[in-house]
This record gives structure tokens, C-alpha cells and sequence, in this order.
């Protein structure tokens, strides 16, 4: 269960960490509004991330005996996927998406959480993003039992919930030194480690034996 949990963590962590238009999002109404507002907005995007891992694990499930038949081929394209995944990331380049500072405004903080879930949820391209983390690391609670499964998605959630908290507790901390480049070097590290990952799942998958 232990590696359950470690799995379902770095998963949920490489999942919220690239700056896209969601991360941007939250940084905007964290600096625009506070830090409430940046935070919830985080929430609404975990549970669209939430139904869709549930989604692709129980889609996964269901054809288990085809991964554990065509494991190798499999785990090479969830690396492929992967990689190329981390190569979008690293190239990106989210100051495009960076609108100049508005006054506050009020906002009810459930219109951010629903805004953000319906734009996150509206992104399907997620589910081959989640097959490819799977298949990477051999991820599939569902077939260790219920437990299992609990913990793992416990386990996402948690490290998603963290992500979001620690991301607006530090936008809000710095919003007066708040330096948008850091933005551009955070995604270069995200990426290259997503790369890095992709390449070493190629490796293994493909020469089990040198390891």
C-alpha cells in the first residue's frame, strides 16, 4: 500500500504543477483578490482532475487483462506520452496567458470554484495525460482492492490539495515582489523532470535487464 501511496502522490503532484491556464488562473485571482479567492479556484480544478482519474483508472480496470498481456508496449508509449508531455510543458511559455493587474472585484467564491472546474473539466485531453502517469508507473489500485484504491485516491487528493495551498500561500505571501519569470523557470524544472521520467520508463521498459 505504501507504494500505492507514493505513486498516487507523484501523480497528483505531476498532474497540478505545469503553469497552464489554470495555474495562471489561480495566480491572477490570488494577486487580484487574495488568497481565498486563488485557493478555491484550486479546488474547483482538484475535483475536475479527481472525476477524470477515476474515470481513466476505472476505464484502465476494466481492460486489465490487455495491460498485463501488452505490459511492456504499454509502459514505452505511457513514457512516450509522457515525455513529449514534459517537452509541451518546458516549451510553454505561460506569461502569454498573464493579463495586467485589475482592481479587486467581488466575486463570489463559488462562481471561482465552478468557473475553474467547468475549464478544467472542459480539457478531456486529460484522460491520456492520466493513462500515460499510469501506465508509467504501473498504476492500477483498483486491481489490489478496494482499500487500495481508497488510499490512492485519499493519497491524489491530498497531494493536489497541497499543491494548490502551497502555490497561493506563496503567490500571496509575494504578491508585492511577485517576479512573473519565476513562472518560466518553474515550468522549464516541471517539464524537464516530466521529460526525465518519460525517458527513464523508455529505459526500463526496454532494457529491464541492465537495471
Amino acid at each position: 500500500m505504501f507504494e500505492t501511496i507514493i505513486k498516487a502522490f507523484l501523480i497528483g503532484l505531476l498532474v497540478s504543477a505545469p503553469m497552464g491556464p489554470i495555474n495562471m488562473l489561480v495566480i491572477q485571482r490570488t494577486l487580484n483578490r487574495g488568497w481565498w479567492h486563488g485557493f478555491v479556484t484550486g479546488l474547483g480544478a482538484m475535483l475536475s482532475d479527481l472525476i477524470y482519474a477515476v474515470i481513466t483508472l476505472v476505464g484502465v480496470s476494466f481492460v486489465a487483462d490487455f495491460f498485463d498481456e501488452y505490459e511492456q508496449i504499454i509502459q514505452v508509449v505511457g513514457s512516450i506520452v509522457l515525455f513529449f508531455f514534459g517537452l509541451k510543458v518546458y516549451k510553454s511559455n505561460p506569461l502569454k496567458d498573464w493579463t495586467p493587474d485589475k482592481l479587486p472585484e467581488e466575486t463570489r467564491y463559488m462562481r471561482d470554484f465552478i468557473s475553474s472546474f467547468l475549464l478544467t473539466f472542459s480539457n478531456v485531453a486529460i484522460v491520456v495525460i492520466f493513462m500515460g502517469f499510469y501506465a508509467h508507473f504501473s498504476y492500477n489500485p483498483l486491481a489490489d482492492g478496494a482499500n487500495f484504491f481508497a488510499a490512492g485516491l485519499i493519497t491524489f487528493v491530498v497531494a493536489v490539495f497541497l499543491w494548490w495551498f502551497l502555490l497561493t500561500s506563496l503567490v500571496a505571501r509575494l504578491r508585492k515582489h511577485f517576479n512573473r519569470r519565476g513562472l518560466v523557470l518553474l515550468n522549464r524544472s516541471v517539464g524537464t523532470l516530466l521529460m526525465l521520467l518519460g525517458l527513464g520508463g523508455i529505459v526500463l521498459s526496454l532494457f529491464p535487464a541492465l537495471f
